[in-house]
C-alpha cells in the first residue's frame, strides 16, 4: 500500500530527524556532487568562475529545480560548476573534509564515496596527486569528527568515465591507493552506448589483483546493460540497478475467494533472477532515480513519481537492496531524508530501514571484522 504525495511529504518531514541520529550506511555518494553551497560560491569567486547565484539558499534551490526538471542536461549542469572548483590539492581537501563532516552530522558511519580523478586535472594535478589530496581531506574530516566523540569511516571509490576511454589508467591509480584509502573501483558517466565489454581488460585486470568493483548499471540503460556488468564487470554491486525491473513480469492471476484480492504471479528473467539468488547489491537512489528518468518505465503516469520506483517489489522479491543519495547537493536530498521519504512512501517501519543499512554494510568493501564492528553499533542502535 503507497500513500498520496501530500501523506508522503508530512510523515517524512516529522520522520528525518529521528533518523538523523541514527547510525546509517551510504554506499553511492559522489563527491562533486555533494558540495556545500556556501563552498562552491566562496571557491568559485576565488577563480572568478560564473555561477546562477551568490546566495547559498537561492543557489541550492536553483540545483534542486534544474533537477526536479526532468531535464538530464539541466541535472548535469551543477558538475560544470563543482568541478570547476576542485583543480586544485587544496580546494580538493577542503571539499573532502566538508563532505565526511556533512556525513556524520546525518548520522552516517560508514561511507564510500565515489569520485572521478580524470576530472580533476585542469590545472595539472597528476591522477595520483588528486587522490592523494582527496585523501588528506577525507582523513582530516574523519579525525574532526573523532575529536568530537563521533564515528565515521569513509573510503573512497575511484571512478573511470566510460567516454574517455582511461579505464586502464584509471584501475592502476587504484591499485597503487588500495592500502591508502582506495577500497573500490567504479565506472560512471554515460551508460547508454559505453558498456562494461569496452573495458574488460580493466576488469580483468581488477579481477587479477581480488580488487572489488561497482558498476553504474540499469540506471540510464536497460537488462543488456546490468548483464555486461555482472559479466564483463564482474560487479560485486551494482550501481542503482533498478531496471533490473525489467526482467521480472508480474501477471494477473484468479481473484483470491477467501481474501477477495486479485492473486499476482512473478516471473524473474535470467539477469533478475542472478542478481537476487546471488544477493548482488544494489545502490538504489530513490529521489535521483525519478529525476533522472531511470524509472519511468515503471511509472503509472508522467512525470514519474517515488511510489512508481520497483523498490519495494525488489525489496518484497528478497533483492538485496540499499538506499543512497547519489548526489546530495544536486538532488537537495540527505540520506535521513531519502529513508524517511521511501518509509512514508511504502509504508516502512525502523525494523525495514535497519535492513537496508545491514545489506549495505555487508556489502561494502570493508573487511570482514570492520564490517562486524560497524554491524554491532547499528543494530543496537535501530533496536
Amino acid at each position: 500500500m503507497t500513500s498520496t504525495a501530500a501523506d508522503v511529504r508530512t510523515a517524512a518531514a516529522k520522520l528525518e530527524e529521528q533518523l538523523r541520529n541514527l547510525p546509517k550506511v551510504s554506499l553511492h555518494d559522489h563527491l562533486d556532487g555533494s558540495l556545500r553551497p556556501e563552498t562552491l560560491i566562496e571557491l568559485a569567486a576565488e577563480i572568478g568562475h560564473e555561477l546562477p547565484s551568490q546566495d547559498s539558499e537561492e543557489l541550492a534551490e536553483r540545483f534542486r529545480q534544474n533537477a526536479n526538471s526532468g531535464s538530464l542536461e539541466k541535472y548535469l549542469e551543477a558538475f560544470a560548476h563543482t568541478t570547476a572548483v576542485m583543480q586544485t590539492p587544496q580546494n580538493l581537501r577542503r571539499v573532502a573534509k566538508e563532505y565526511v563532516e556533512d556525513l556524520a552530522a546525518d548520522g552516517i558511519i560508514y561511507s564510500e564515496v565515489r569520485w572521478a580523478p580524470e576530472q580533476h586535472q585542469e590545472q595539472g594535478l597528476s591522477l595520483d596527486e588528486a587522490v592523494e589530496a582527496v585523501q588528506e581531506g577525507l582523513n582530516q574530516g574523519m579525525e574532526t569528527v573523532a575529536e568530537q566523540d563521533g564515528v565515521i569511516v569513509v573510503g573512497q571509490l575511484v571512478s573511470a568515465m566510460r567516454q574517455s576511454d582511461r579505464a586502464d589508467e584509471i584501475v592502476e591509480v587504484a591499485l597503487r591507493h588500495r592500502d591508502k584509502g582506495v577500497v573500490g573501483f567504479d565506472i560512471a558517466g554515460p551508460e547508454a552506448g559505453f558498456p562494461p565489454s569496452r573495458f574488460a581488460d580493466a576488469f580483468t585486470r581488477l579481477a587479477t589483483e581480488m580488487f572489488p568493483t561497482t558498476v553504474h548499471a540499469g540506471e540510464g540503460d536497460g537488462i543488456e546493460s546490468v548483464r555486461d556488468a555482472l559479466v564483463s564487470g564482474r560487479a560485486q554491486r551494482l550501481g542503482h540497478g533498478v531496471r533490473v525491473a525489467e526482467d521480472i513480469s508480474v501477471i494477473e492471476g484468479d481473484v483470491d475467494s477467501e481474501a477477495g484480492e486479485e492473486v499476482f504471479q512473478v516471473e524473474l528473467g535470467p539477469v533478475a533472477r542472478w542478481v537476487r539468488d546471488r544477493q548482488i547489491h544494489l545502490e538504489v537512489s530513490p529521489t535521483s532515480n525519478v529525476q533522472t528518468g531511470a524509472i519511468a518505465g515503471f511509472a503509472q503516469g508522467q512525470p514519474p513519481e517515488l511510489s512508481d520506483h520497483p523498490f519495494d517489489m525488489l525489496y518484497q522479491l528478497g533483492f538485496n537492496v540499499g538506499v543512497n543519495t547519489d548526489n546530495r547537493l544536486v538532488s537537495g536530498v540527505t540520506l535521513s531524508g531519502e529513508l524517511a521519504l521511501i518509509a512514508s512512501t511504502f509504508d516502512y517501519g525502523l525494523g525495514e530501514l535497519a535492513d537496508f543499512q545491514i545489506n549495505a554494510l555487508e556489502s561494502s568493501f570493508l573487511g570482514h571484522e570492520e564490517r562486524e564492528a560497524l554491524a554491532g553499533m547499528i543494530l543496537e542502535a535501530w533496536q
